[in-house]
């Protein structure tokens, strides 16, 4: 039995995608810059949902600085990243706690409390070592004043009403959760 040598087909590569005449060039022209302008249109609303908004630029003695408001459209951001959160969640509770409760053998309640802690451990453990870093990047720690200094802090640092906005996601994820645990 003689073995034939195969050949691989590409359809990328067939006669059916190549390019034969000037009208062919452009169409793909024409489709590239449509595609273009639909990511020119999409990253508009794009940053509605990655980004906090109702940025406020206030003038100092060097410069000026952005510092954020906050509004409604904040509710927009902070849907983005309770879906963040779910993958978040879901990725540490695959590839980390699912892992470590098989070589555990635990029964079916203390797998449940270890799962729900080990994400409370992950989320914490996030959080405080975030805190510190923007506790001591905005200058928190060295001048504690700036903390009561004009109580209520309307105008935010980016950082800080980032991390604010991530907290709520992950605690307003964490209600429907409480629901589908009982």
């Amino acid at each position: 039995m003689a073995f034939r040598r195969r050949t691989k087909s590409y359809p990328l590569f067939s006669q059916e995608f190549v390019i034969h005449n000037h009208a062919d060039i452009g169409f793909c022209l024409v489709l590239c810059v449509l595609i273009g302008l639909m990511f020119e249109v999409t990253a508009k609303t794009a940053f509605l949902f990655i980004l906090p908004q109702y940025n406020i630029s206030v003038p100092t003695a060097d410069s000026e600085t952005v510092h954020y408001h906050y509004g409604p459209k904040d509710l927009v951001t902070i849907l983005f990243y309770i879906f963040i959160t779910i993958i978040l969640h879901a990725v540490v509770q695959e590839y980390i706690l699912d892992k470590i409760s098989k070589r555990l053998h635990l029964s079916k309640v203390k797998h449940s409390k270890f799962n729900e802690s080990g994400q409370l451990v992950v989320f914490h453990f996030t959080s405080v070592i975030w805190c510190f870093y923007v506790v001591v990047t905005e200058g928190y720690l060295t001048n504690p004043r700036s903390l009561w200094e004009d109580y209520p802090h309307v105008h935010l640092p980016f950082q800080v009403k980032f991390f604010y906005l991530c907290q709520l996601a992950y605690w307003l994820h964490a209600l429907p959760e409480l629901y589908f645990q009982k």
